[in-house]
């Protein structure tokens, strides 16, 4: 206890950078349950009132209602613990990280066995980018509540930004135990396995990814990578085809379709999609990467010349790709399969990997 206090003391008065997101990394929101008056323990009736009108406020969105009343009760009786907890979490969705830190320190003082206020500290502390005292208070919260899910989600990601990354995985591993349908959590577990080279299972995880969440484009990508590495080229095209399908005017994996079909040897093929990436990557007004596909388009110029002593029935022999353009975007998870067609005409045309972090204060 005294330790995770010095840790507050220490954080307060510094001034942080309010960091609410990590590396495309998002944090869970407050929590659905809704705490009841009746479970504040006080023997004042009109602080019991007062804390129940907070939280009615509080969860009709009501923020600043819900600070009057919440401190209304304080008033009444100073050693409400959920009162400051609340607190801390209004004033955790205004972003005003400091004083939410001090609001849980202040419940966590009054109530060393809130475990809810020990997991919200972690999350404003990880928010300010103060990652050893999160991971610290994530783990006093989990060991007050050992299957707070999300608690296990961000120790994971604090100790993956702090480079610990068995670490990580194995919380990751546990937060997905504790709940198989977080497909944050399966995505970060595939990064951190990716990172230490453990390809098979990384993919594996990317697989569950997509189970949970079949639109999730810098899976597709990733899995896709990870497939070539490994040389099964032709199940990364299928997957690039997949996120294709799902989202038809997506530029990076059409860009990672034709760099598939490239290194196949499957010029057309790859000239065809890396148009439409060209295409999709200019309207975006990304010349960076417009730059890049102009010069594996000359690469690819430059192959088909050295080939061209090839009669023109080999020629032929390699078919082009028709994708769904972006009229066809409605149509195409109707179509089972994208087309190949000789006689198809080629037209003008990395995803970075995002994590997830859980930024769900609790509550009670």
């Amino acid at each position: 206890m005294s330790q995770i206090q010095t840790m507050i003391r220490a954080c307060v008065p510094l001034v942080f950078c309010s960091c609410a997101t990590f590396f495309l990394m998002t944090i869970a929101n407050l929590p659905e349950n809704k705490l009841l008056a009746q479970t504040v323990v006080t023997q004042d009736l009109e602080a019991a009132g007062l804390f129940q009108q907070g939280v009615m406020r509080y969860n009709r969105g009501d923020l600043q209602g819900a600070e009057l009343a919440l401190r209304a009760a304080l008033n009444r009786d100073e050693n409400l613990a959920s009162a400051r907890n609340y607190l801390g979490n209004i004033f955790l969705q205004q972003n005003r990280l400091d004083a939410a830190v001090q609001e849980y320190g202040e419940a966590i003082r009054l109530n060393p066995d809130l475990g809810q206020a020990y997991y919200n500290l972690g999350l404003g502390l990880h928010k300010q980018g103060q990652n050893e005292a999160a991971i610290t208070a994530y783990r006093q919260a989990l060991v007050i509540e050992p299957t707070m899910a999300n608690a296990q989600y961000n120790l994971g990601l604090a100790l993956f930004e702090n480079g610990q990354s068995e670490e990580a995985i194995a919380a990751y591993q546990q937060s997905i135990n504790l709940d198989k349908n977080n497909a944050n959590a399966y995505f970060n577990l595939a990064m951190a396995l990716q990172e230490q080279g453990n390809t098979a299972k990384a993919i594996v995880a990317y697989r569950e990814v997509l189970q949970l969440n079949p639109d999730n484009m810098a899976a597709y990508n990733n899995l896709g990578s990870l497939l070539a590495i490994r040389g099964q080229t032709p199940e990364a095209i299928e997957t690039y085809i997949q996120a294709i399908r799902r989202i038809p005017n997506n530029p990076s994996a059409y860009y990672n379709l034709g760099l598939a079909f490239y290194k196949q040897g499957e010029l057309n093929k790859a000239t065809e999609v890396l148009r439409r990436a060209h295409k999709q990557y200019r309207k975006q007004g990304n010349i960076e990467q417009t730059e890049v596909i102009e010069e594996l388009m000359q690469e690819i110029i430059s192959s088909k010349q050295k080939k061209q002593p090839a009669t023109d029935v080999e020629a032929a022999d390699e078919s082009e790709v028709v994708i769904p353009t972006k009229d066809e975007a409605d149509n195409s998870l109707q179509n089972p399969e994208i087309e190949f067609s000789p006689e198809s005409p080629a037209q003008n045309t990395e995803e970075v990997p995002s994590e997830s972090l859980e930024e769900t204060p609790s509550e009670s």
